[in-house]
């Protein structure tokens, strides 16, 4: 399966970077992920509601090229599920779609057409992560995932 990880902006800290690839490293028995670096807007610190709306869409927009295959959006309204109803969710999908895409906004979110495009919103928690710390989440859960639809004992 090709898993990939879109993403507006890119790693700036070495710790989360080496994180990430320490689990794509993991899943590559498995899976091929592929992180997707997509350009952050520039907006000015004392940017207005409509400023921020229109980064919003702008960034969305960029996604829009990747969009095949199943189309997963990390959202705080989203479904929350847990290790196990994740792992049976990418079996599900892997079952119809050789494509699953992970699609984290930036500091702003993502505007509602990308949301609605997507064929699942997911959450993780009601509380707002940082895009990189999101990353790193992700690939974890990703692999602990694998690795309870694989039986290996990594996930108790």
């Amino acid at each position: 399966m090709k898993i990939n990880i879109l993403c507006i902006g890119n790693i700036k800290e070495k710790f989360y970077t080496q994180a990430c690839n320490e689990y794509i490293k993991r899943l590559s028995k498995y899976h091929n992920v592929n992180i997707i670096e997509l350009e952050e807007e520039k907006i000015a610190k004392n940017a207005s509601i409509a400023d921020i709306a229109k980064v919003k869409v702008k960034e969305s927009l960029k996604f829009e090229k990747y969009l095949k295959g199943y189309n997963i959006v990390l959202d705080v309204n989203g479904k929350s599920l847990d290790s196990v109803a994740f792992a049976k969710k990418i079996e599900q999908i892997s079952q119809n779609s050789f494509i699953i895409n992970f699609i984290i906004g930036g500091s702003y979110g993502l505007s509602d057409e990308i949301k609605n495009k997507a064929d699942m919103l997911l959450s993780f928690s009601s509380f707002t992560f940082p895009h990189q710390l999101m990353r790193v989440v992700l690939l974890e859960q990703i692999y602990r995932a694998t690795t309870i639809s694989n039986n290996i004992t990594y996930h108790k």
